[in-house]
């Protein structure tokens, strides 16, 4: 990919980016129909592949059950976005929680090893985060995601523009 072409998108990520930052509740409710008709598009594919792929009856029962759940769940998130959003945000502050804990596991395995005491620095940080957005809860609905999807796009457009801003001695940038 040229140069140019690398700038261009990310540009497009950074732009992206700051414009979920500043608009995180459009961007949250984006997510949450996204999730939706994955979990619709899920549900469908299960039900079509147990008929297809299961050769047991039990196993076809379930495979059917478990598409017929992620319909009914996609469906939920696609006609009631708000509701949708504050579900994922429930489930991010729990995932961030449970991650600190992790974290704080590894370092209580690691705690001799060298810069172990980030991996404290870090589970503190989640922690935080996850304890806000619960408490915060519903209010948090209306920014959390989104300004997580922001500030991920905004990482991966800087990630992406500082290798094409970097070249070698020479070389002319475009």
């Amino acid at each position: 990919m040229s140069t140019l072409w690398r700038f261009v998108v990310a540009a497009a990520f950074i732009l992206l980016g700051l414009f979920a930052i500043v608009e995180p509740t459009v961007a949250g409710l984006a997510a949450a129909v996204l999730v939706g008709w994955l979990l619709l598009f899920s549900g469908v594919a299960h039900i079509v592949g147990a008929f297809f792929l299961e050769r047991h009856g039990w196993s076809r029962l379930w495979t059917v059950l478990l598409g017929v759940l992620y319909v009914i769940g996609g469906a939920y998130f696609v006609t009631h976005p708000l509701m949708g959003l504050g579900t994922l945000t429930l489930f991010l502050a729990a995932i961030l929680i449970m991650e600190a804990a992790v974290r704080l596991m590894i370092y209580m395995r690691l705690r001799r090893e060298g810069a172990s005491g980030w991996l404290v620095v870090n589970a503190l940080v989640t922690l935080f985060l996850g304890v806000m957005i619960w408490s915060q809860w519903p209010a948090s609905a209306i920014w959390a995601i989104g300004m997580m999807v922001g500030v991920n796009l905004l990482m991966t457009g800087l990630f992406r523009l500082m290798p094409s801003l970097i070249r070698p001695v020479g070389t002319r940038p475009f």
